[in-house]
């Protein structure tokens, strides 16, 4: 039987062994994920950014007033589904720790174009008790290398990053930011 009364199946068997060297070099890096560290922040293990927000309630927020306690500092917008979505979490985690005296849960609204008033009254609406920043011009969003919302860390009291997520936060997910705080200071 000669190649050329039977090109088909030549073809076919080249094809079949291209598909097993494709299989063969993508089991081997399967765990590879260039991406796979993108789910945390780059500040992971270092001093967290300097921010100084005014709050919704007229007062200011900063590194300096949440130094020496653990800070869990969440970027939201009322408009965010995925925020909508973790904002169950985020209040019963506050109605747990809102008089812990090592706790700072700070709430950071990632959208400058969102008006005080539409704010305070989501805020209000859903019963927002914990402290909720502005952030004009985006720069504690940039300064902390958000790549959206929501998107959460956890500074100890040292004022180091100790843990960050992005995407909706569960409630063991905060008591566990909150643990590393504790832990790490």
């Amino acid at each position: 039987m000669s190649t050329s009364r039977h090109p088909a199946r030549w073809i076919a068997l080249a094809v079949a062994a291209v598909v097993v060297v494709l299989g063969v070099i993508l089991a081997l890096n399967v765990g590879d994920d260039p991406a796979a560290g993108s789910n945390q922040s780059p500040f992971l293990g270092k001093a967290a950014p300097a921010f100084d927000l005014p709050t919704l309630s007229g007062g200011r927020v900063s590194n300096v007033s949440t130094a020496g306690k653990v800070a869990i500092i969440n970027f939201w917008n009322t408009w965010c589904t995925p925020c909508q979505q973790e904002l169950p979490a985020l209040k019963d985690f506050y109605a747990k720790h809102q008089s812990d005296p090592d706790l700072a849960l700070v709430g950071i609204v990632r959208d400058p174009q969102e008006s005080d008033t539409t704010i305070r009254n989501y805020a209000t609406e859903h019963g927002m008790g914990w402290t909720l920043a502005l952030d004009p011009g985006d720069r504690a969003a940039l300064a902390f290398a958000t790549r959206g919302q929501p998107e959460t860390v956890a500074v100890d009291a040292k004022g180091r990053v100790v843990a960050s997520k992005y995407g909706p936060m569960t409630t063991a997910d905060l008591e566990n930011f909150l643990a590393a705080g504790r832990s790490s200071s």
